[in-house]
């Protein structure tokens, strides 16, 4: 457990960084012996043949009925040719906008000061807890690729603590963790994803896979000192066991009354491919592993394609407050808007309305976490065939800017670190944009990453000159 900072410090702190930092506790956990083994690489796949020679084209023929459709279909839009002068160019543009935004776009950065003080802590050797920072977002947050940066980084200055949290199996397509190789049997049904229009029941991730059927496994690959597996416990639900490669570690019951659960191995440290079979006709679901080391930083990505941030709100609240107490975050993360840019059930009223619910109820369910939200960022579609700014995404901003102010929490521009409305172009010159004009590439998504965590240890730093000088004037060390 984290030790409390000395009230006279921790006022002192807030008046100098402008923020009130809230007590916090640590959930108690359950641990067994297990032991270790690793798992087998794939295979590659077989050369292609080289194709046999063609005879000669006879006359064209009309197109028989099948093949009507594909006859009317309209010719491909033709391509841009980027030169390498204009790549040059562009990305001499976006570098010169990236330099030029920095820390100007990070709002209410005070906020961030109780994961910065878990921070220092861990660096200082006052405290051994790993720090963990919860990032939940759409496809942007998916595809591991802007998280998977920012987890470097984290990591490589204050030390890995694991993959934490990540879902089970493989529930959708595009769904990816680098830190956490996750597999799944044919017979796993996903539910909740970016609907959720069912009973509620979706973990921390938004996410729950269902089996009915014994021999069904998930698996993960993961490096860490401790795995858990949160399911749901329920009346009738199937036996399960837990395997570290082909060695079993335990059997255990999903049966029992209406409850989040979880199942918490101490195991020897280092990589693991663990496996979680069902072993009868009953129903098990389950909603994912947390894989922990006992220091360092957690940077665990909980993205759902097509997402909005009212999803969260769709999830059982019990539970997700459950499980996010479980976790204890330092940090949580959200990262949404660039689909309800264009959703026509929201304006600009009921959307922060919406977002403002949301922090309360996170910041109810995790009153010692830190809160940042980033916004989306520039985004353009095709209007009867031209490229045009999608205009929701000003109101949209607006409005988490809004809430966040209102709710203490801090905010990202991501739009405006980029260089402003209408610079995703540039960005799709340079390389480091998608041709949709709203995702990245992996070379975009990692300076971004770049761009947000140097934001985020700028004010770092103020908040460790700001806790110099409070010492200094008599508020005492951390103990």
């Amino acid at each position: 457990m984290r030790a409390p900072l000395p009230i006279l410090a921790l006022t002192a702190i807030c008046a100098l960084f402008s923020v009130a930092v809230p007590f916090q506790g640590a959930p108690a956990a359950q641990t067994a012996p297990a032991a270790q083994k690793t798992s087998a690489a794939k295979k590659a796949p077989a050369a292609r043949k080289a194709p046999a020679a063609q005879k000669k084209p006879a006359a064209r023929k009309a197109p028989a009925a099948g093949n009507r459709l594909a006859a009317k279909m309209k010719p491909r839009r033709p391509t841009v040719q980027v030169t390498a002068a204009m790549r040059a160019a562009a990305v001499g543009k976006v570098n010169q906008n990236l330099v030029a935004s920095a820390n100007l776009t990070l709002r209410q950065p005070g906020a961030l000061a109780p994961v910065f003080e878990q921070l220092l802590r861990l660096t200082s050797g006052q405290s051994h807890d790993a720090v963990h920072l919860l990032h939940f977002g759409d496809s942007h947050t998916a595809a591991d690729q802007w998280t998977g940066g920012l987890r470097d980084l984290f990591q490589q200055r204050f030390g890995d603590g694991g993959s934490g949290f990540s879902v089970a199996g493989h529930p959708f397509a595009g769904y990816r963790r680098f830190d956490a190789r996750s597999s799944a049997t044919a017979g796993w049904q996903s539910e909740g994803l970016r609907k959720a229009d069912g009973d509620g029941y979706y973990g921390l991730g938004g996410i729950s896979v269902v089996a009915a059927s014994p021999g069904q496994s998930v698996a993960v690959d993961a490096d860490c000192d401790r795995i858990e597996i949160d399911y749901l416990q329920q009346p009738g639900g199937g036996s399960v066991e837990l395997y570290d490669g082909d060695q079993p570690i335990q059997q255990f019951s999903t049966d029992g009354d209406l409850a989040p659960a979880f199942a918490t191995y101490e195991i020897p440290g280092g990589p693991h491919h663990f496996v979680l079979r069902t072993l009868e006709s009953k129903p098990v679901r389950l909603f994912g592993w947390v894989a922990d080391r006992d220091a360092g930083v957690t940077y665990e990505a909980l993205g759902i394609n097509g997402a909005e941030a009212a999803v969260m709100l769709r999830w059982n609240q019990d539970m997700l407050a459950t499980y996010l107490q479980r976790r204890n975050p330092g940090l949580i993360v959200l990262a949404y808007g660039a689909n309800e840019a264009s959703d026509s059930a929201w304006d600009p009223a009921s959307y922060q309305a919406m977002y403002s619910s949301l922090l309360e109820k996170l910041r109810a369910a995790a009153p010692a976490a830190s809160i940042l939200a980033i916004g989306p960022g520039d985004r353009w579609a095709r209007y009867r065939g031209v490229w045009k700014l999608v205009p929701g995404i000003d109101w949209v901003i607006a409005a988490q800017r809004a809430a966040c102010k209102a709710n203490g929490c801090a905010y990202w521009d991501t739009r405006e670190r980029m260089g402003g409305k209408g610079s995703m172009p540039q960005w799709v010159i340079a390389g480091l944009g998608q041709v949709d004009r709203v995702h990245f590439t992996d070379a975009g998504y990692h300076r971004l990453a770049s761009a947000l965590y140097e934001d985020l240890m700028s004010q770092y730093g103020v908040y460790q000159k700001a806790r110099t000088e409070s010492e200094k004037e008599g508020n005492g060390p951390i103990k």
